[in-house]
């Protein structure tokens, strides 16, 4: 921020406050207050002064605090009154994910990459799952939470396995924290997680427009608008959001240091955050985790728009169903038995 002017005074001399002149001098309030300004530029100035607990300096007289402290400041000052990102110019995009680069460098002495890579023209995502081919393993959580940078504490999933008899479909009855050797005789498998609706509900109650469907379907949150009313995670049909009742917690050399501003950057306490098809990988060309990871290829991810992709094939050539298709909510993740 450049250092207020204040009008030249000879009675005064320096005005800064901070130096060993002697000088008569003015408060940081007096100070904003005496320079030409609308009330948002000098609320802005008068906390910023706050923050940094430098006040407001004259061009002739100036004192440096701790140079990353300073910067550490003006950084999260800059952060708590940045737009929300859908309303983001790309250089507004590109400045935030720099300033949260350097947060996390100041903050932890290590490097990350956040992206602000948008969606690609002619594509719309969507999945499918065999059930025939899922045997329970969970090798699509374990990736799913590495990947995607989620709480260690309270081991948060944004996929749930869930264990079905043979014969039923009644999730109400299905195991999902089954601790035994699979595939359980008599049983199948089902993964479900945020199904990137077409219709999305979460999005329609969100009070503070904290969640959007983007072009290539994915919905996604930004974190720093969400205000954790939860009335998203009380609408979604499907059990697809998760609230974060503590500061999430990952250690430092489990990080995923590529990131998107979107997807899997670092979270924080009181806000929702959900499965984003792993926006980071997915918008780079790449298949979501939990997809690479599945050992008996169980999960298939694509392009919609893409006549030749894998998931066109499967939805011209399987018999497909969606849960709960009744509600309208037109969900981009399909089902199919081989």
């Amino acid at each position: 921020m450049e250092p207020v002017q204040l009008p030249e005074n000879k009675n005064t001399g320096c005005q800064s406050g901070h130096c060993s002149c002697g000088k008569k001098k003015e408060d940081g309030f007096e100070q904003v207050m005496s320079k030409p300004s609308d009330r948002r530029d000098a609320l802005k100035k008068l906390t910023l002064g706050l923050l940094t607990g430098v006040g407001f300096t004259s061009t002739s007289c100036s004192v440096t605090a701790g140079d990353a402290k300073k910067e550490k400041a003006q950084l999260n000052w800059e952060e708590f009154f940045k737009g929300n990102y859908q309303l983001m110019t790309d250089d507004e995009k590109n400045s935030t994910v720099k300033r949260l680069e350097r947060l996390y460098e100041l903050n932890n002495g290590r490097k990350i990459n956040v992206s602000a890579q948008g969606p690609m023209k002619d594509v719309l995502y969507g999945y499918a799952f065999n059930i025939s081919k899922c045997q329970g393993y969970m090798d699509c959580i374990n990736a799913c939470v590495q990947e995607n940078n989620q709480d260690r504490n309270s081991q948060m999933q944004y996929i749930r396995i869930h264990e079905h008899k043979n014969g039923s479909m009644d999730f109400e009855l299905a195991d999902d924290n089954f601790y035994h050797e699979v595939p359980a005789a008599g049983h199948f498998y089902i993964g479900t997680q945020c199904f990137h609706c077409e219709n999305p509900p979460c999005v329609e109650v969100c009070p503070v427009k904290a969640t959007w469907k983007e072009k290539d379907g994915i919905v996604v949150i930004d974190y720093d608008w969400c205000i954790g009313c939860r009335y998203c995670m009380a609408a979604c049909p499907y059990d697809g959001r998760r609230f974060n009742w503590a500061t999430p917690e990952v250690p430092a050399d489990e990080v995923n240091h590529n990131q998107h501003y979107l997807g899997n950057r670092l979270r924080k306490k009181g806000v929702m955050e959900k499965c984003t098809f792993c926006i980071q990988r997915s918008r780079n060309g790449k298949s979501p985790a939990c997809v690479e990871a599945c050992p008996t290829g169980a999960r298939i991810f694509g392009n919609l728009l893409d006549p030749n992709s894998e998931i066109r094939w499967v939805l011209a050539n399987k018999k497909v169903f969606r849960l709960k298709e009744d509600l309208g909510t037109e969900p981009k993740f399909w089902y199919f038995m081989d």
